[in-house]
């Protein structure tokens, strides 16, 4: 496969680079900043200049043409309410959008477990996130792509073990982020999660035999 990954200098972004091109596929990374074309490069993505934000949607449509399948990680990282209304919401619809016009069916939005962390007191501003990312959640089902909806568990760094649990509604734990990102490969060849929303965190099955359960589970979408 050839997969566009939006948010390709972050963590997830950088370790589903090398996870894809690790099984055999190829991916494409979009850059704002010229400082992060190294370590996009190195990860084993091929950089590709963009700005979600400032990109039309035919700018972006012009870069997502010939590829199989995005995947967006994106995320505004506590810059603000503003920012993330711009990056982690209308970003995404700005993305599916320029998905379907490009020609591209299938959409992996990385989110976050609906009520991760509400319990700490971060505040309005993490009341805001949450509500944002609910709100692109929404809009993507309402598409019509063959999107999957990934909820990781509190992501941390680290080497991973190849061990998940997934499913349709799981309690919030760990997950490392190159569990994440061997997750995400395992499910892009996996059409029997389209249209889907999964959980995910650190867990006891191997990622490939997890992602067949689960499709088993949820069955053909389409």
């Amino acid at each position: 496969m050839k997969v566009f990954l939006i948010g390709a200098a972050g963590g997830v972004g950088r370790r589903l680079a090398a996870a894809l091109v690790a099984h055999g596929d190829t991916a494409t990374g979009m850059i704002r900043n010229p400082e992060q074309c190294e370590s996009v490069a190195q990860s084993g993505a091929t950089p590709v200049a963009g700005d979600l934000i400032e990109d039309s949607i035919d700018e972006l449509a012009a870069k997502l043409a010939g590829h199989d399948a995005v995947v967006f990680s994106a995320g505004a990282h506590g810059t603000g309410r503003d920012f993330t209304t711009l990056i982690d919401g209308k970003g995404v619809e700005k993305a599916a959008t320029a998905a379907a016009r490009a020609g591209v069916a299938q959409f992996v939005l990385v989110s976050t477990f609906a009520d991760s962390e509400r319990d700490k007191g971060f505040g309005d501003g993490f009341e805001h996130y949450i509500r944002v990312k609910r709100g692109a959640e929404i809009y993507l089902t309402r598409t019509d792509l063959d999107w999957v909806i990934v909820r990781p568990g509190h992501l941390l760094d680290g080497a991973g073990d190849g061990l998940i649990s997934a499913g349709l509604a799981l309690r919030e734990t760990d997950i490392r982020r190159e569990n994440l990102a061997g997750f995400i490969v395992e499910s892009l060849h996996n059409p029997d999660l389209n249209r889907t929303i999964v959980e995910v965190t650190d867990g006891q099955t191997p990622i490939a035999q997890a992602v067949a359960e689960l499709a088993r589970s949820v069955g053909p979408r389409r």
